[in-house]
């Protein structure tokens, strides 16, 4: 329990100035993942031969572009937390998504050649890097750690709601617009939208010690269960040594995690679209409804995973306890996708095949996303507020380094069995549901028990 905290003068009664804040890191990250995921609705026109009025681009081509943007993402998160947790969130997120806005819209110019769409996804990368490691260190300032996982997994949520928003815009830019122009509208337009959240973030948010509409109690709330000096303070300037980091167990057991259980859901992004051409033979426009149904569903499993250690710990359960508990029990549910091929057999069960293999798929997407909001949750249970970013930063660049071993094998494997892309996939559906369980056990090793850092 924090000790006496001094009072605010001026502060209101009461206030829930936390769950606003929630929800304009929820628009950040839904304007983060519309953006990323526009090009995995692009890959089958990119991959169109060029005598079809497509840019004639192979599997490892895409791949490549993929790898490159994932690649930069994954580097600059690093020095994205480090620049955060010097500079503060508020600044700090609203400079990366004018980056990758600017450059995502950028990327209607790069023509038909893959060096310049990498070059520009690249950049875009560079700027997608921040929105992590801001989201995960606002929540650890504004949020009590027993409401953590929740409020983690409702912004998460955003990454499925922009991935489902994509769903539906970039093909109907194909449609509208035609392929020829529709391409560069989509990546304009979904560029341009973001710049607007910055009105609302600038006009609402400032961190909690600045905040004039967060009342005594709130503030009070909010540190209710911090367990040292350093988080009962509002405003921290001592800096962290980043490579001090490195010396912590419970920095690789985050490292661990995102580097094993990112992939996952790169994959599905990028390659469920063409999973669902290949193995069913949906057409660009057929694909829009299951990957809607897939990301919509993946919503639920964010909010419930991220409900699942509050329960525990009403229960009387530790709350680094009820984080682990809850993960492997999430851990599970993954397993279910090695059984995709075999429900995806049109052979044997006919027009229900790709319903069936794509409810299969749900169940493992919803997974992540659990998985993934109480992963999150990890970093500021273990840490003093002022090094989150830096850590989320140092995982988060290995869960892309994670991103791109996994697409590399995916463009690897599609053109290795071109004429039998149910062999490739299959493989990768087995590496999809194997991550988790691996991951978490490697944590656990690594951290057998809580042990909040005390001494950065």
């Amino acid at each position: 329990m924090s000790s006496p905290l001094p009072s605010r003068p001026g502060a209101p009664a009461s206030s829930s100035v936390r769950w606003t804040v929630c929800a304009l890191l929820f628009f950040a990250t839904t304007f983060n993942y519309m953006d990323r995921q526009v090009i995995s609705y692009l890959k089958e026109f990119f991959c169109t031969p060029a005598a079809q009025g497509g840019f004639g681009w192979t599997n490892t081509d895409f791949s490549n572009l993929t790898s490159a943007f994932t690649a930069f993402y994954a580097g600059m998160t690093i020095i994205a937390g480090l620049v955060i947790d010097k500079i503060g969130t508020k600044l700090g997120l609203a400079i990366s998504l004018v980056i990758w806005s600017v450059f995502g819209a950028l990327n209607a110019f790069a023509g038909r050649m893959v060096l310049m769409h990498v070059a520009v996804r690249s950049a875009f990368g560079v700027g997608e890097a921040g929105n992590f490691p801001a989201s995960i260190k606002t929540v650890a300032e504004w949020f009590p750690k027993r409401e953590r996982a929740l409020a983690t997994a409702l912004f998460n949520s955003g990454s499925n709601f922009g991935a489902m928003v994509a769903a539906l815009f970039v093909p109907w830019c194909m449609i509208h617009y035609g392929d020829q122009k529709g391409w560069k509208m989509a990546f304009i337009y979904t560029g341009a939208v973001g710049l607007l959240w910055l009105i609302f973030w600038f006009w609402l948010y400032e961190p909690p010690h600045k905040h004039k509409g967060l009342s005594q109690a709130e503030h009070d709330l909010i540190h209710a269960d911090d367990e040292t000096a350093l988080d009962r303070t509002d405003e921290d300037k001592a800096k962290v040594s980043w490579l001090s980091l490195f010396g912590y167990r419970q920095t690789l057991a985050f490292v661990a995690g995102k580097f094993m259980t990112d992939g996952v859901w790169w994959f599905y992004l990028f390659w469920l679209p063409d999973y669902l051409k290949k193995q069913f033979g949906m057409t660009k426009h057929e694909v829009m409804l299951p990957t809607f149904i897939v990301y919509g569903v993946a919503i639920i499993g964010s909010v419930f995973g991220g409900s699942i250690p509050m329960a525990l710990i009403k229960r009387g359960m530790q709350v680094y306890q009820a984080r682990m508990l809850a993960m492997l029990l999430i851990a599970c549910f993954p397993l279910t996708v090695l059984s995709t091929q075999y429900f995806g057999n049109i052979s044997r069960f006919g027009s229900n095949a790709s319903i069936l293999a794509v409810a299969v798929i749900c169940i493992g997407a919803a997974a992540h996303q659990a998985w993934s909001a109480n992963l999150f949750t990890t970093v500021s249970d273990m840490f003093p507020k002022k090094a989150v970013g830096s850590v989320t930063g140092i995982g988060t660049a290995a869960g892309g380094i994670g991103g791109v071993i996994v697409q590399q094998l995916a463009g690897y494997l599609t053109d290795l069995f071109k004429a039998h892309p149910q062999t490739a996939y299959l493989i990768m559906f087995v590496v999809c549901a194997l991550s988790y369980l691996i991951a978490w056990t490697i944590m656990k090793i690594l951290v057998p028990r809580h042990k909040p850092i005390t001494d950065l």
